[in-house]
């Protein structure tokens, strides 16, 4: 028997890598909402920071947010053909699919945008997709989610690359799953502690029968 009924995954940056083509637009979206210069060296300096400290460094009050959010959105559902899944991530969902594990996608990102890179096939392995998510605010869609699904925090992986992604299944009991292959570094990610960290998305199906906590060593 799985050891989950439901795994959550993030997109950006989890399943499919944004981030290359994202690079190609801050320049823009600096100069749109009054950011101060982003740089590819400042970007990868930022990958080492917690959230608040990200904000704090590019000067983002909280009321902005929504607007960049959006903004990227747009841009994201615009530019399909230039964001790509990982390498493994369409076994992994048919492996989870086999199994018969609930599969949900929660991201900030709009659904067409995440249909679209997924595919047709590959998103009918999925049984919900809460998107439009506010940056801070997964951990209530993450319960509208596993309420949706019938289960319990207890028996649901939340999968993410990112801090906001741990702490938001913290926040309501889930177990916390962070892929080193997005945004946030391995050191950062291993510092806020989460249940398991994978180093490919083969890692994730073996999580459903493995009862050790996976951690980088060295």
């Amino acid at each position: 028997m799985a050891r989950y009924d439901l795994v959550i995954f993030d997109f950006d940056g989890t399943l499919a890598d944004s981030l290359t083509w994202f690079r190609g637009e801050l320049g823009d979206l600096a100069d749109k909402h009054g950011l101060s210069p982003i740089c590819p060296e400042r970007v990868e300096a930022l990958r080492g920071l917690t959230p608040k400290a990200i904000m704090d460094e590019l000067d983002i009050p909280a009321w902005k947010i929504p607007f960049l959010a959006a903004d990227v959105r747009a841009r994201a559902a615009e530019n399909v053909d230039k964001i790509h899944l990982f390498d493994g991530i369409r076994d992994l969902v048919e492996d989870l699919s086999a199994r018969k594990v609930d599969l949900a996608v929660v991201s900030s990102n709009g659904e067409t945008a995440v249909r679209a890179v997924l595919g047709d096939q590959l998103a009918s392995r999925f049984s919900q997709f809460a998107c439009g998510a506010a940056l801070f605010g997964k951990a209530s869609v993450f319960r509208k989610v596993i309420r949706k699904a019938g289960t319990t925090p207890q028996r649901t992986l939340c999968v993410g690359d990112e801090i906001r992604d741990i702490e938001a299944a913290r926040e309501i009991g889930c177990i916390a799953g962070a892929v080193d292959w997005g945004f946030a570094t391995p050191g950062i990610l291993d510092a806020h502690a989460p249940d398991f960290i994978f180093n490919r998305p083969a890692d994730i199906s073996r999580s459903l029968v493995d009862e050790h906590r996976h951690r980088p060593t060295g």
